[in-house]
């Protein structure tokens, strides 16, 4: 029904793959679910959030291409695509020098007073 819908109106197609993509991050947000928290652990923190950062999307893409009839022949490249860029952060970490601002100065202490309220 959502596909016969989406064929009509061309500039609809990937809306599913839109959607799912965006979703399983939602639910990863609220659930707690954390790629980025395994591999810190796995890695005792070393570059874990980039990694699980990209990782994350590249499997919510997997995830949403195969759901989206009009994306799925894409599936593969799309996959390829997001995998590629992870082979440069060795690179990226030999040769280049992270900004000093990459975190800004009093984030880490805006996420632990938001970690520590009572959400209702």
């Amino acid at each position: 029904m959502i596909e016969e819908f989406i064929n009509n109106y061309p500039s609809l197609r990937g809306f599913i793959f839109g959607f799912v993509h965006v979703f399983i991050t939602v639910i990863g947000y609220y659930t707690g679910w954390s790629i980025n928290r395994l591999l810190k652990v796995a890695s005792r923190g070393y570059i874990a959030g980039i990694i699980g950062a990209a990782m994350a999307h590249i499997v919510a893409d997997l995830l949403a291409s195969i759901i989206d009839p009009s994306i799925r022949p894409m599936t593969l490249g799309i996959i390829l695509g997001g995998t590629l860029p992870l082979l440069m952060i060795p690179v990226f970490e030999k040769y280049l020098v992270k900004s000093k601002d990459h975190i800004m100065v009093g984030d880490h202490e805006d996420i632990e007073k938001d970690l520590n309220k009572d959400h209702k």
